[in-house]
């Protein structure tokens, strides 16, 4: 599905990225992992075309797509929840479902059953909505994009436990039902972990740890030194 190679990447001229590889297969559920400020962000960023790339390569289903602008890299595959929702607050929730949909599984009934609170608030503008409900319009518009992949930015940060719970599950069903494959950056790494089935870890730009999910979980002492002692608490 998805092959990264030796890639390397920043803004301006801060390097973030330092030859980072790895792949995933169709259907594939990846977390990524680590703490702040050492290039998970970028790093969806930069599959999405968002920064400044100094070397490597970028394969979406055997197309090279590191050269592609922006904006046609939904049409090659990628769907990109960002971390600040990017939703369109004049629009209805409907309008924002279909401004740019394309034809695929993913309709707006679809989207509608997997969010039924997007249903139930298809008139209202986007600014009308709470912020856990515009986190799933945010997801609900990139999969009226029919992507092959779908890369999720820190979708449950400051929500409120029931919601992260509904999130949760909806990304669990795009995973295990609808056969998804997705990447996930989530600071909560014991929800990463049990939603997604391979990890990686960055620190300073670079991978220096992965496993499986479920090893992962399980190895407290990488957690701790890696992404941090709440979660290591946690999963303890």
């Amino acid at each position: 599905m998805l092959r990264v190679r030796s890639l390397s990447a920043g803004y301006g001229d801060a390097s973030v990225l330092d030859d980072v590889s790895f792949e995933l297969e169709d259907g594939g559920a990846l977390a990524l992992l680590g703490r702040n400020g050492m290039g998970k962000s970028t790093l969806l960023a930069t599959l999405m075309g968002h920064t400044q790339r100094r070397g490597g390569s970028i394969a979406l289903r055997g197309r090279p797509v590191e050269r592609l602008a922006p904006h046609l890299r939904p049409g090659a595959g990628f769907g990109w929840v960002p971390q600040e929702r990017d939703i369109f607050p004049s629009l209805t929730v409907e309008e924002n479902l279909t401004v740019a949909a394309r034809r695929g599984p993913w309709t707006l009934a679809r989207v509608y059953e997997l969010f039924p609170r997007l249903r139930e608030r298809r008139a209202n503008l986007g600014s009308q909505l709470s912020g856990g409900e515009q986190q799933m319009l945010a997801i609900g518009r990139a999969l009226m994009l029919n992507p092959a992949l779908v890369l999720l930015d820190e979708p449950l940060e400051g929500l409120a436990p029931v919601i992260v719970e509904e999130l949760s599950a909806a990304i669990r069903r795009m995973v295990e039902r609808e056969g998804l494959a997705i990447i996930l950056v989530e600071q909560h790494a014991h929800i990463a972990l049990g939603l997604t089935r391979d990890a990686i870890v960055l620190e300073r730009g670079r991978i220096v740890h992965r496993a499986p999910s479920a090893a992962l979980a399980q190895d407290h002492a990488t957690l701790e030194r890696y992404v941090g002692l709440r979660v290591a608490a946690k999963a303890a």
